[in-house]
């Protein structure tokens, strides 16, 4: 029998995921009051505008375009708006006003997220964000709260489904990244601007919360370091799959000890393209789908997989969000504080170490591998493999070299590409790309 009183619920956005959202509360009152010990009623959808077609229909009645009456009368607030601001402004006012905030806008928590999570602990409300990474794959909480008591070594995840969807149709169908493009632009997979996704600004955004959960740190976007896909060419594809590696877009946060060089330890978050070999968990990542790994120092390796994007699949991440927020209101008690004291350093990615993979086009001479080698020798780079073959070109004779070296700083095989760049002996450099999970 649910005695608790009823739990008003505002939803600010009724696009693609609030419509959705909708619907579920809708259609699901009496399973959702069951299990929460309180019936969720939808006070009322924020919009633009009264009259744009939803995905669901949503009763004319709870359709708005005035937020303060809407928020302050709400026990649980659910932004899907998307974007900066109002965003920001209507979280804070509901925060403010003393209801908890669910909230899937990872441009704001990337950006904002500091500031929004002060202000619910200075008010004892809760900030949920489940579906602001990885859309219906269950990792902040995880993070948040099952591993909260274990180390976290390294998270490696694919967390933007278009890009992951277009390398995954090179790699399968040899096709060139412009075609791969359209291929997702008809499907919806990219927006009419497209650099949000193939520039890793949104897989930037999305690490930035992965490590400030993992390292119990605040990690400010802009020190992310972050390159997109535009330059993977369909014979860098062929080559990798050649030797036995896919190449992905990653998300990759790890924590970086002292050495030799350097008495600072902190961590490392950045996203770029690399190879990973095919034995590898996240090589069978297809499609649109996205995949975290976490390495933990207790628990081990862990790997969470499924849909990262998608309507109906991110307002799945919202509603167990919102079970969450309501049982918190029937049961009484201060939200959860984010642990965000640990002040580890952003490190940049000259800290790393890595594997890269590097093809030149060299002089046909005797003597030139021998150059190229000393060049690596010089940096204390070592060389792990070398593949080299011939062209006719134009009626003459140009040789290639695939050169694969072991692990080293990034800064140092930046080191070497420089002075390859700059070598006599190397008419280009054809390919560097990183090489990850080996």
């Amino acid at each position: 029998m649910i005695e608790y009183r009823p739990l008003k619920i505002a939803l600010l956005g009724a696009g693609s995921v609030g419509s959705q959202v909708a619907r579920l509360i809708l259609e699901n009152r009496d399973e959702l009051a069951a299990r929460v010990g309180a019936e969720l009623q939808l006070a009322g959808v924020l919009v633009r505008d009264k009259r744009a077609a939803r995905a669901t229909n949503i009763p004319a009645d709870l359709i708005t375009t005035e937020p303060d009456a809407l928020i302050l009368g709400a026990d649980i607030v659910i932004e899907v708006m998307g974007g900066i601001e109002p965003a920001r402004t209507l979280i804070l006012q509901a925060l403010n006003s003393g209801s908890d905030v669910i909230t899937a806008n990872k441009a704001l928590l990337a950006t904002h997220g500091s500031e929004l999570f002060d202000v619910a602990e200075q008010v004892g409300a809760q900030l949920y964000f489940e579906a602001a990474v990885a859309g219906a794959i269950p990792i902040i909480r995880p993070l948040r709260e099952s591993l909260a008591g274990d180390k976290i070594k390294r998270i490696m995840g694919i967390v933007n489904g278009s890009t992951n969807y277009i390398l995954d149709r090179m790699d399968t169908t040899g096709i060139s990244l412009e075609q791969a493009m359209a291929e997702a632009t008809k499907l919806g997979y990219l927006e009419a601007d497209p650099s949000l996704d193939v520039e890793g600004y949104d897989a930037a955004q999305k690490a930035a919360i992965l490590a400030s959960l993992a390292f119990h740190t605040e990690v400010p976007l802009e020190k992310v370091y972050r390159e997109g896909i535009t330059k993977i060419t369909s014979e860098q594809m062929a080559a990798a799959k050649r030797d036995g590696y896919v190449i992905k877009l990653l998300a990759i946060c790890e924590s970086i000890a002292a050495d030799s060089e350097h008495s600072d330890e902190g961590i490392s978050v950045r996203v770029y393209p690399a190879m990973i070999p095919l034995e590898h968990p996240l090589a069978s990542v297809r499609g649109a789908f996205n995949a975290v790994f976490v390495e933990a120092e207790a628990a081990g390796s862990l790997m969470f997989y499924g849909a990262g994007a998608g309507g109906v699949q991110t307002a799945s991440a919202v509603m167990g969000d919102l079970v969450s927020a309501a049982k918190r209101h029937v049961a009484g008690g201060p939200g959860l504080a984010d642990s965000v004291h640990a002040d580890l350093e952003v490190l940049p990615i000259s800290r790393i170490q890595t594997r890269y993979q590097i093809t030149l086009e060299v002089t046909d001479q005797p003597g030139v591998l021998a150059q190229v080698a000393n060049i690596f020798a010089h940096h204390n780079v070592s060389i792990e493999t070398v593949e080299q073959s011939a062209k006719m070109i134009e009626a003459e004779t140009t040789a290639w070299l695939e050169i694969g070296t072991h692990q080293a700083s990034d800064k140092a095989l930046a080191a070497v590409v420089a002075e390859l760049e700059s070598s006599a002996a190397v008419e280009q450099i054809t390919s560097v790309i990183r090489v990850e999970g080996v």
